[in-house]
């Protein structure tokens, strides 16, 4: 890893689990990977069998995380959209000249109607890609989500509110209510998890002859006995949970508890447990309409981004450190802050931590302002596209992450001046700095080390000792 660290091109090497993962810039990563693949004759292999091998090695914890976050990236590019349109169309129902024009007012209620789209159907779309991801056949996903949401059961938002009253059913004598599960993210996740098992059970089970007609009417019918008396009541106590505690937390820990998350969730990043808070987030646009969690990572982020740029501010005559610090600031402005976090802040601490204390004054600023989003999966410069436009949303977004940049540069800068380690390194970069040159003389040719110099002969590469590449000579270093 020290090696690895050295070259140029690698931003830093850090081990995640059992992964030794290596930082490269955007493109070039690309270029990297395809020259590692052939090496280790992986060039053939696809990113899901790559994903299933390394997953074989991963601990339970791992691996829940991992299919967590594979769920939600394929419905990603739908939720992104819809929350764009969303925002959008709550600033056109603003201007009046909007209302007041037909064909104005026909668009944004075309694009009201095409930004609720993906909310409607979330829990279905959660429930395909889980099913998918967990190994089952994708169509059964599809079925169970279509009964979570089916016409025949009464809606889960008016049931809420008393404005319908659920039909009633006794199965075994335990009372089933027939209400459907709009919002019901966290059910829909279980659900893809129990079809895709059943699916592979009796695939499994079921002989040849008469498996097409029989394995998917057992999946879809004991899949949906158990949504309706095991998954659907303990999902929804556990979604009333995660909300609940969430919502506890802003009403009772108030600005403490913004700050608190905000300080810690770049923290959480490393440990990879983020990819956790997609579930989370997308069960609290189901339950309030809103996201809070957003702009607090988005801040989170932008701290960290602050203090990459302080540290780059203390060691700006270091080329290898421009060459890290700048390319991983810019990642960070499109929410990307592992390239910030491995390749600089972590390595030197004191950035990392410069950066979790600019995020705790930037959440304080996101607690008093009420910004929220509208979506969830995006931050920094693409996140202000999904803040709620609700009280002055845009510019308190963009006033928060300015909170979280500057003190970040501030704070990493300060520490910095006062850090141990800081002082030696500085002290290193004078000490070369003070190294006198060598005065050449004509036709001399100088040892750029200690050891021995031999002829071109004896040099080990055959393109060099058989003076393919010319006449010349090697150095043996001590």
């Amino acid at each position: 890893m020290e090696q690895l660290d050295n070259i140029d091109l690698c931003k830093g090497t850090f081990v995640a689990g059992d992964q030794l993962q290596m930082i490269f810039g955007a493109g070039l990563v690309n270029a990297v990977y395809d020259v590692f693949s052939k090496y280790t004759h992986t060039e053939n292999m696809s990113l899901t069998d790559i994903k299933e091998a390394g997953a074989k090695k991963h601990n339970p914890l791992q691996i829940a995380i991992k299919s967590l976050s594979d769920v939600f990236i394929e419905i990603m590019p739908g939720i992104l959209a819809a929350a764009l349109l969303l925002g959008l169309t709550g600033v056109l129902n603003n201007l009046e000249f909007v209302q007041n024009n037909a064909t104005l007012y026909a668009i944004n209620r075309l694009v009201t109607i095409a930004s609720a789209g993906i909310f409607d159907v979330l829990a279905l779309a959660v429930c395909y890609s889980a099913t998918r991801r967990c190994g089952g056949k994708p169509i059964p996903g599809i079925v169970m989500g279509a009964i979570m949401l089916s016409a025949n059961l009464t809606n889960a938002y008016d049931a809420a509110q008393g404005l319908a009253t659920p039909e009633t059913l006794s199965l075994f004598g335990v009372s089933i209510e027939l209400v459907g599960f709009q919002g019901g993210i966290i059910i829909a996740l279980m659900m893809g998890y129990v079809t895709a098992k059943l699916d592979q059970f009796f695939d499994k089970k079921i002989p040849d002859a008469v498996k097409l007609l029989v394995s998917p009417l057992l999946t879809v019918l004991l899949s949906t006995l158990l949504l309706f008396t095991i998954v659907g009541p303990v999902g929804r106590t556990l979604s009333s949970w995660i909300t609940t505690g969430l919502i506890w937390t802003t009403e009772n820990l108030g600005v403490l508890g913004y700050m608190l998350f905000a300080g810690v969730q770049q923290i959480i990043v490393i440990t990879g447990l983020h990819h956790i808070f997609g579930a989370i987030e997308a069960q609290l646009i189901a339950d309030t309409g809103t996201n809070f969690l957003n702009p607090l990572m988005s801040v989170a982020l932008m701290g960290q981004g602050g203090a990459v740029l302080g540290y780059l501010l203390l060691h700006w005559n270091n080329v290898r450190d421009r060459e890290i610090c700048i390319p991983s600031f810019l990642s960070t402005l499109f929410g990307i802050s592992e390239p910030a976090i491995f390749g600089a802040n972590l390595c030197h601490k004191f950035p990392l931590i410069a950066g979790c204390l600019a995020s705790v004054v930037s959440g304080a600023y996101v607690y008093l302002t009420h910004l929220t989003a509208l979506g969830f999966g995006t931050t920094a410069l693409p996140g202000l596209a999904i803040a709620n436009p609700a009280n002055n949303g845009y510019v308190n977004y963009i006033v928060a992450h300015l909170i979280a940049l500057g003190p970040g540069i501030l704070f990493t800068v300060l520490i910095g001046r006062f850090s141990k380690s800081e002082k030696e390194k500085k002290a290193q970069e004078k000490k070369l700095k003070e190294i006198p040159a060598v005065k050449a003389e004509p036709n001399v040719v100088y040892s750029p080390v200690k050891g021995k110099a031999a002829f071109i002969t004896e040099c080990s590469d055959p393109v060099f000792n058989q003076k393919r590449m010319g006449d010349g000579m090697v150095f043996m270093p001590e």
